[in-house]
């Protein structure tokens, strides 16, 4: 499948291991990993940055193959889900970075093209998640409010 905004259709990706249970040497116990999660959480770390920790310090490879659930769905259940989902929160960061860079340099017209990509970019996700329901119905993005999101 052809990418949104480039010309590349690689397919590569790294594969989950075949066997969907935590492995034998492991002997953190579901509730532990559970608790790992809500305790990243509550520092304020992302889902992937907790996915990323419990791998590199604790040896978990795939939270899902230990508890049952994935990250995510775990937050959602203890009621830490972050207000604005994880990859619209990156793109809005983008965004932000990009508009600051923008402001300096002015006659930047690739910046302002990548710019407006990301935007689009922005806009399309956001109508995903507010058919979903993650986002509220009037929630809408706007660049010049966009920098309070992010801080």
């Amino acid at each position: 499948m052809g990418r949104m905004h480039s010309k590349g259709k690689g397919i590569s990706e790294s594969c989950l291991p075949y066997r969907r249970e935590a492995p034998a040497w492991l002997k953190t116990s579901a509730r532990e990993v559970v608790d790992m999660v809500c305790k990243l959480a509550k520092k304020g770390m992302p889902p992937s940055q907790i996915g990323v920790v419990l791998r590199d310090s604790h040896g978990i490879g795939q939270c899902q193959a230990v508890t049952g659930r994935k990250i995510l769905r775990i937050l959602k259940h203890k009621g830490l889900v972050p207000e604005i989902p994880e990859d619209l929160y990156c793109l809005i960061k983008t965004a932000v970075t990009c508009r600051k860079h923008l402001e300096k340099n002015r006659k930047d017209k690739s910046g302002k093209f990548r710019l407006i990509l990301i935007e689009s970019r922005i806009h399309r996700l956001s109508r995903y998640y507010r058919r979903v329901k993650q986002l509220p119905a009037n929630w809408k993005y706007e660049s010049s409010t966009a920098s309070t999101l992010v801080a």
